[in-house]
């Protein structure tokens, strides 16, 4: 079964934020501010995709949807960051409606819309496990019958880590939060065209049946300045303590997520 992946980067949407702008403008302007792409891209490089680029399962697709006016310098730096991940495809749209955009990406790279495919979610400053996709193909053969019977189900694994990643390498505690929206996939069968995009990933199990693991950890989620939920004003700052040798072995091996990278990426 085709995997698909879907991750914004930056990308303009109408509506899909928790915090609102009042034109398209006026958020283009918020998401390429020049210090927000710059920490939106060592995020990308340090935490994103290393565990993307060693899949114990090589074989899905990862669409990164950007908008048609990113600046050049950073779409540059974008196809150079994926220039050795063959999974990768940059997609560049214009502003649209969130939902309907991502869904059209998302069927537009379908091999075969008539065929069954798995769909996954995925932040630009969050992590899977190196062995998410071969746990997603095989949680979906584990629940075949289910897959035969039903349009659409998701699958949703709740432990990981919340993290966060600067000049001094990572902070970080294990949590324990099921349909926080990482992690999250969805079973698509042929000829539907909904997709993972079209449903709150916090209500997911209110339109289709879903099965939830509590293990193994399969995500870091990504805390730093410029999460869309922390953009409110009553949303403070997570404390998160400092991450030893042993936590930063634990990390890499798991997520293929290198401290010492994080250092050197995010060193003044």
């Amino acid at each position: 079964m085709q995997v698909i992946g879907l991750c914004r980067f930056s990308y303009p949407a109408e509506g899909g934020f928790q915090v609102e702008h009042d034109s398209i403008e006026e958020r283009t302007a918020f998401l390429y501010a020049a210090e927000r792409l710059e920490e939106r891209l060592a995020l990308f490089e340090t935490i994103c995709l290393p565990g993307l680029k060693v899949q114990t399962d090589p074989d899905f697709t990862f669409v990164i949807l950007v908008g048609d006016s990113l600046p050049a310098q950073t779409l540059s730096r974008l196809l150079e960051l994926t220039a050795d991940m063959p999974q990768a495809r940059i997609v560049a749209e214009p502003p649209a409606p969130h939902r309907k955009v991502c869904q059209k990406v998302l069927n537009e790279a379908r091999l075969d819309p008539d065929e069954p495919c798995l769909q996954f979610r995925h932040d630009d400053d969050d992590a899977l496990a190196v062995d998410f996709v071969a746990c997603l193909r095989a949680a979906a053969a584990d629940c075949a019958p289910l897959l035969e019977k039903h349009r659409l189900v998701g699958f949703d694994w709740g432990s990981g880590w919340l993290i966060r990643a600067d000049a001094n390498g990572l902070s970080g505690e294990p949590v324990s939060h099921p349909y926080w929206g990482v992690a999250q996939a969805m079973a698509v069968k042929g000829g539907v065209r909904q997709s993972v995009m079209n449903f709150g990933h916090q209500k997911i199990n209110l339109h289709m049946p879903t099965v939830t693991f509590n293990d193994p950890p399969m995500f870091l989620r990504g805390h730093n300045g410029f999460n869309d939920s922390r953009q409110k004003r009553h949303v403070k700052p997570h404390p998160l303590p400092r991450l030893d040798a042993a936590g930063e072995a634990e990390i890499r091996a798991r997520f293929a997520v290198d401290a010492d990278h994080v250092r050197a990426v995010f060193a003044p």
